[in-house]
């Protein structure tokens, strides 16, 4: 073997919580935490049992062994059509929209310290609802343009807050703040279009931002995908800084990690991905919130963790369109319905457990 080789092979060293894998010239390495790690496979198990009843439930019922026999190519004609054509793109809309929003939320979290420091709290969600609404009331427009513009509005949300925060740095209180003063007049531009529109596109509009996932079909599924494809990997790729820049900017300088352009690239990309799973069904309220602190109790890891931030959204949008679907059935209700009445008592206990904390 030659010196090259071994010193790109992989080295393992053990480590109290887990194991290091990195090459032998120290270039690359990876921590990997056992309860993390048990954790992830189940919440990832969890998120796949609930799709599979999902995709069951409907005015044509299938079991799970049905859906399992469809998914593998061993379905008739009919199960085929039902799992594949309708129900299928509606789960993994909710699946990949809960990992953009789960991740979205844990870059927010960490970024201002603050549990409350989420796209939909801070008002990038807001934005990219105020961008899909112009375009649905004002233009008109088609499905594919009101996407276009929820991201255009969630990435000229983040900007204006992130320059209005700005005071030699970008602190995180700062930018909470800001952005909950953003999301309300943002807010309120939505309502005035909303009472300045025809009342049929008024309705529809509402439905929209509400959050759903009815009527979701692969179109709505190819976009969230391909976003996550592309800017997870920087996200993960970011990881070790962000998690450096939660100790503070003097202190990420002086380990060798540039703190304002960090920052900024991880804003924009958390941003984009927020906008784009804005755009495929809604602005969703709560779960970009809720995730990363659910997940962080279950790892116990003293700080939010991505991998397990997206599949804990994943999995919470899943259920909660699940419940929504059974909940009053056959009414289905927007899944946004669910993760509102549940995330306002997430938030209601997160505030006061804050409040007490900071009195004691």
């Amino acid at each position: 073997m030659s010196a090259a080789t071994r010193d790109a092979a992989p080295a393992e060293v053990v480590h109290p919580t887990g194991r290091i894998l990195r090459t032998r010239n120290g270039a690359l390495s990876l921590r990997i935490d056992s309860r993390v790690l048990v954790v992830c496979l189940l919440i990832l198990a969890a998120a796949l049992a609930v799709c599979v009843v999902s995709i069951g439930t409907g005015d044509f019922p299938l079991s799970p062994a049905e859906v399992l026999r469809t998914l593998t190519g061993h379905g008739s004609k009919a199960t085929e059509f039902v799992v594949i054509t309708l129900r299928l793109p509606r789960v993994l809309t909710g699946l990949l929209v809960g990992a953009a929003l789960g991740v979205g939320g844990a870059v927010f979290q960490s970024l201002s310290r603050n549990p409350l420091g989420s796209p939909d709290i801070v008002g990038f969600t807001t934005g990219a609802a105020t961008g899909a609404v112009i375009a649905l009331l004002v233009f008109h427009a088609g499905a594919a343009v009101v996407a276009v513009a929820a991201i255009v509005g969630g990435l000229v949300t983040a900007l204006l807050v992130y320059l209005f925060a700005w005071k030699r740095g970008v602190q995180g209180y700062r930018l909470v703040l800001i952005g909950i003063g953003v999301s309300a007049m943002l807010a309120s531009v939505n309502s005035y279009l909303l009472t300045r529109a025809d009342v049929r596109d008024a309705q529809a509009a509402a439905v929209w931002l509400t959050g759903s996932l009815n009527g979701r079909g692969w179109e709505h599924v190819r976009p969230v995908a391909a976003a996550l494809l592309i800017l997870l990997p920087i996200l993960l790729l970011f990881g070790r800084r962000l998690r450096l820049l939660e100790m503070g900017d003097d202190t990420a300088t002086a380990l060798g990690v540039p703190a304002e352009r960090s920052r900024l690239i991880l804003i924009v990309v958390a941003v984009a991905i927020t906008a784009v799973a804005t755009a495929s069904a809604g602005p969703i309220g709560f779960v970009a919130l809720a995730a990363p602190q659910v997940a962080r109790r279950l790892v116990r890891a003293p700080g939010v963790g991505l991998v397990s931030s997206a599949l804990m959204g994943a999995f919470l949008l899943v259920a909660s369109d699940l419940a929504a679907q059974r909940l009053l059935a056959p009414t289905q209700l927007p899944v946004g319905v669910m993760t509102g009445a549940v995330g306002g008592v997430y938030l209601a206990w997160l505030l006061a457990r804050e409040w007490r904390s900071r009195i004691t």
